[in-house]
């Protein structure tokens, strides 16, 4: 595991978020604190491959199937059929530089 990845995890601890996380790092941030809302208010005003995959797996937390197939198309992946934090890790894995 990267460095990046442990302090970015490792960040989770905070009360507030850090300053330096990009748009979607700052989505993937709430995600990981469970604040779906902020996550959500957030990703859904950027357009990227990326973005699309974050926001796929914020619907799919949410439980809305058709709404995440929608958005895991748009980000060319598959909907993944293994548990949210494994793909919560997978996301932060492929997106904390």
């Amino acid at each position: 595991m990267s460095h990046s990845i442990k302090s970015f995890i490792s960040s989770l601890d905070a009360a507030s978020l850090p300053e330096h996380l990009s748009p979607i790092l700052q989505s993937l941030w709430y995600a990981g604190k469970d604040n779906w809302q902020a996550a959500h208010d957030i990703i859904e005003k950027l357009d990227s491959i990326e973005s699309c995959w974050v926001h796929a797996y914020l619907h799919r937390v949410e439980g809305d199937q058709w709404n995440a197939g929608y958005w895991y198309r748009r980000a060319g992946k598959p909907m993944p059929e293994y548990s949210l934090s494994k793909e919560w890790r997978e996301l932060v894995d492929q997106l904390v530089p």
